[in-house]
């Protein structure tokens, strides 16, 4: 079951938050989450999961920046959240896709438990200007049944900023033997724990 906006609403600051929350950002059955005003970009044309990827920070100015298609670009929100009971999902606006933005790729899907900010796979089907502070998001949240661990201890959890790819943990774990273990889902939330170039600009 889904959750209504006013039921979101009854349940902050007990079961849900949302920091800052902001009255007209709530929706019938979702809360609309902005876009914070940097982005991580990979360095190398080709990544390597079972490595620590390179990447640098690029700062969306005043008047905006165009993104490439065919790149990925790794945002966040400006908001954090924890969702406790609940299990909180992520999903592109209307408004956004009708312009051919994705805001995630396949990392919709959170856990109970989760703390942290949203990190958002952004990708462009043409090139688009985009702006910091802009609603691109909406949170929504799912009642769940049977037992259940919450999202104590990932690698994602309590996160400060944008978070690339950690899923090299998962391989240096199992001795790089090419298997990357356990699968961690609530990240697809916040800051690089790996080094990262100064701010760039690109357009």
């Amino acid at each position: 079951m889904i959750l209504s906006g006013d039921f979101i609403k009854s349940r902050l600051g007990t079961d849900i938050f949302i920091d800052p929350f902001r009255e007209e950002q709530l929706n019938p059955n979702s809360y609309n989450l902005t876009l914070h005003n940097e982005l991580l970009v990979y360095d190398g044309d080709e990544l390597d999961m079972a490595q620590d990827n390179p990447c640098s920070t690029v700062v969306i100015p005043p008047q905006g920046l165009v993104l490439e298609p065919s790149r990925l670009y790794l945002g966040r929100t400006a908001e954090f959240t924890e969702t406790r009971g609940y299990v909180p999902m992520l999903e592109g606006r209307s408004s956004i896709g009708r312009l051919g933005l994705f805001v995630h790729i396949t990392a919709g899907f959170g856990d109970i438990g989760f703390r942290g900010y949203w990190t958002l796979e952004i990708f462009c089907v043409q090139p688009i200007r985009i702006y910091a502070g802009v609603q691109i998001c909406q949170i929504f949240y799912h009642t769940i049944e049977g037992d259940y661990r919450t999202y104590d201890g990932g690698k994602y959890q309590n996160n400060r900023g944008i978070q690339k790819s950690l899923l090299f943990r998962e391989f240096r774990a199992a001795g790089g033997s090419g298997s990357a273990g356990d699968v961690d889902s609530a990240g697809g939330a916040a800051q690089s724990t790996g080094e990262s170039s100064p701010p760039v600009s690109l357009r």
